[in-house]
C-alpha cells in the first residue's frame, strides 16, 4: 500500500500512557507518547485505538469534555482487565 499523506485537520491529539497494570502485550511502557489522529495510530494496539477513536475524533474536532479540569484532556484505561493500560489524551492547542 503507498504512504499517504494527509491534510491535518484539527488540532493535533498526544496520548501519554499514565499506567500499565500487569503486563501490555503490545509492549506500551509508562511515559509512551503517541501523536494520535483520526487517520494515523502512531503504533497504538489496534484493540485500544479502537476504543479510543470515538474521544480521539472528539479532542481533533474541537469538542469538549464537561468533566474534569481540563475540557481539552480526558484518561482512558483499555479493555484488557488483567493488564490495563491507561493513557491521557491531550488536545494539542497551537
Amino acid at each position: 500500500m503507498a504512504e499517504k499523506q494527509h491534510q491535518q485537520i484539527g488540532f493535533p491529539v498526544e496520548g501519554t500512557i499514565t499506567k500499565v497494570k500487569g503486563k501490555c502485550s503490545w509492549g506500551h511502557k509508562v511515559g509512551d507518547k503517541l501523536n494520535l489522529s483520526v487517520h494515523d495510530t502512531a503504533g497504538l494496539c489496534g484493540m485500544f485505538y479502537h476504543d479510543l477513536y470515538p474521544y480521539i475524533t472528539m479532542l481533533q474536532l474541537g469538542g469538549n469534555y464537561p468533566w474534569g479540569k481540563d475540557p481539552g484532556v480526558v484518561a482512558l484505561e483499555c479493555m484488557d482487565r488483567w493488564n490495563a493500560v491507561e493513557i491521557t489524551l491531550r488536545r494539542i492547542k497551537p
